[in-house]
């Protein structure tokens, strides 16, 4: 009788584009993974920004194709080195190597993180870039009695940078926001919501603010540099307007720029995985949106509410429900 042969499903893109032109759902034999490393089963992968702006080519010179889609998720360990089989059916992240887009991942077990057992699957899924960067920014931003405003404010990480810059003592956050549903959100945070319709209050904003947390950049990012005093801190860390920041001549803030990839590059692996330790707790006691599951074969229906207007829960993709 022949061995039923695992199929491995792979969201790869083979050129820089539309996410929706470019990516293409692959299904191939899954090949046996090399003895030393963990292979995951996929249960869930978020669709966040830092996964789709790069298949737009913005980061071209960083990716070589093809690639598989993909930067954070959460799995169950199902094959192990010998001597690691306690991972076997452990919950991880699979972090930092191939593409968490697809059914299956191979990790280096140094890599992957272990995930508590209270902590859902759905928010294990997030736990990776956007928590560890507003970590890391409030880390080397310190933000202990000063006035605080985070752009692009309906998005998840600046809740996170919102929720947590109070939780460290900010003496206030405003968050300017673009959808009006978001306002209500932004209030029940305790954060001042400022629209990005309302230049006037987003002048007043600037001004006032002694660290600026910019995930906007273009236009928006631009005219709050430029109004903030001397002595504060402008920190760019993304780019969803897909433009950059160009401060007038005369900008007096510091024009600060935070990549998550500067601070991986050179973390050892120890310090890689006690970096996780502050986080479950922070993650624990957060206001997260609420997720929308979609199976991976409706990859487009899941890239189309990403795009949705004041959406209100953040894409899944569900790989575990798929028939191999």
């Amino acid at each position: 009788m022949q061995a039923h042969v695992l199929e491995n499903q792979v969201l790869r893109y083979r050129s820089f584009g539309d996410p929706r032109k470019v990516l293409t759902l692959e299904s191939s034999p899954l090949k046996p993974g090399p003895e030393h490393v963990l292979r995951v089963e996929m249960i869930y992968a978020p669709v966040n920004p830092s996964d789709l702006i790069p298949m737009t080519g913005a980061y071209s010179h960083l990716i070589t194709l093809p690639m598989i889609a993909g930067y954070e998720g959460v799995g169950r360990v199902i094959s192990a080195p010998p001597g690691m089989t306690r991972m076997l059916g452990r919950r991880v992240l699979p972090l930092r190597g191939a593409g968490t887009w697809q059914r299956y991942v191979d990790c280096d077990p140094a890599i992957a993180v272990p995930v508590p057992d209270d902590i859902p699957d759905t928010l294990a899924a997030r736990a990776y870039i956007n928590p560890l960067s507003a970590v890391c920014m409030l880390r080397n931003w310190p933000v202990c009695d000063r006035r605080i405003a985070v752009t692009g404010a309906g998005s998840s990480i600046a809740a996170l940078l919102a929720q947590w810059a109070q939780a460290d003592g900010a003496a206030n956050v405003s968050g300017i926001y673009r959808s009006p549903q978001r306002r209500t959100w932004l209030e029940d945070l305790g954060v001042g919501p400022v629209s990005e319709n309302d230049p006037a209050s987003i002048e007043a904003c600037a001004r006032q603010a002694d660290i600026v947390f910019d995930s906007v950049g273009g236009t928006l990012g631009s005219a709050i540099l430029s109004a903030m005093r001397p002595g504060t801190e402008f920190v760019s860390y993304g780019l969803l307007s897909g433009q950059p920041v160009l401060p007038s001549p005369g900008a007096r803030a510091a024009h600060r720029r935070f990549h998550l990839r500067d601070v991986l590059r050179n973390l050892s692996t120890p310090a890689w995985q006690e970096s996780f330790s502050p986080l479950w707790p922070r993650l624990r006691a957060a206001k997260m949106p609420g997720v929308e599951i979609f199976p991976v074969e409706f990859w487009r229906d899941a890239l189309d509410a990403f795009h949705t207007p004041g959406r209100r829960q953040k894409p899944l993709l569900e790989f575990n429900g798929v028939v191999a």
